[in-house]
């Protein structure tokens, strides 16, 4: 990372109370020189036009993080809130940004706007090869909005916005309500639980057969930093991990991990999501130097010791 980059810059980081904002400010702040500001969801309503243009006013940059998310069944329950919810959000904060004389906007869009049946690996190339997977449709077309946004606004403005694709993430910080939480802490509380209380059994949803590509937290958060330093183009950009594994085989390892002795029990009458997911991040590696770091099961024990410690 280039720390000279962001000395003297002011940054605004919208959803910096959430999980990915939390550990991308904490690293700014280990810059010297960078003025950092926020906005949480709870206190800055950015689906409300002229609270954005308050908040983007004298800044340099913005990354734009602020989203409402969860898990298959919080997707399943609330889909016009997600759609909603997050187009405004994007649509109003880069409008904002451009006109508040912004230099670069940093816009997270997410690995469900991908088409439901696409090659392995995603390749940016296919975002519009088709419909995304029914249950995340919602939010992942309301997300790809702002790439459509980022890319007419660099061709009618010259707004430096880019587009950042993210794979699924995990780690230390993550929701463990299960009730919104995504795969990795859904499993890890559930089967802490179940060997806390001498259960036999832990059901998990689905037939286990899809399979999801994870990036720790720390590997995203540089990518987000690496991308803001030195990427400029209007082509969408994959960050992910290189690697894919089955619900199944996440769940055997979690499982195995945790130390869990009783079995697995797949509800099949529950939603699977995508049937594949894994990125092809030769683009990101090509234009900004972009890797991750973390190994799986490294990431998964630190996730499983954070939530020990915090829960």
């Amino acid at each position: 990372m280039n720390k000279g980059f962001w000395r003297n810059k002011k940054v605004l980081v919208t959803g910096a109370s959430g999980f990915v904002g939390k550990h991308l400010v904490l690293k700014l702040k280990d810059i010297e020189g960078v003025d950092i500001s926020v906005t949480k969801n709870s206190k800055n309503d950015l689906r409300n036009f002229k609270t954005c243009l308050k908040v983007c006013k004298n800044q340099d940059i913005v990354i734009h993080l602020a989203a409402k998310v969860g898990g298959i069944g919080f997707n399943r329950e609330f889909p016009a809130d997600l759609f909603e919810d997050n187009i405004l959000m994007g649509v109003n904060m880069m409008k904002a940004a451009r006109l508040a004389g912004v230099k670069k906007f940093v816009a997270i869009g997410t690995i469900c706007s991908y088409p439901k049946f696409t090659q392995i690996p995603f390749k940016e190339e296919s975002l519009w090869q088709g419909y995304p997977e029914e249950t995340n449709a919602p939010y992942g077309l309301a997300k790809l909005m702002q790439l459509v946004q980022a890319q007419t606004y660099r061709q009618q403005y010259g707004f430096n916005a880019i587009f950042l694709l993210p794979v699924n993430l995990y780690g230390p910080g993550e929701n463990f309500d299960l009730a919104s939480s995504h795969v990795i802490p859904a499993l890890i509380r559930k089967f802490l639980e179940a060997k806390e209380n001498n259960k036999k059994e832990v059901v998990v949803w689905g037939t286990g057969e899809a399979t999801r590509e994870f990036l720790f937290i720390d590997d995203v958060v540089n990518g987000i930093l690496l991308a803001t330093e030195k990427y400029n183009k209007s082509e969408p950009v994959n960050l992910g991990a290189g690697f894919e594994i089955s619900v199944k085989d996440l769940a055997k390892t979690i499982k195995r991990l945790i130390g869990f002795k009783g079995k697995i029990v797949w509800d099949k009458t529950k939603p699977d999501g995508q049937p594949r997911r894994k990125l092809d991040t030769t683009r990101a590696r090509r234009e900004f130097g972009f890797e991750s770091k973390m190994s799986f099961e490294t990431g998964l024990n630190k996730t499983i010791d954070w939530y020990l410690a915090n829960k």
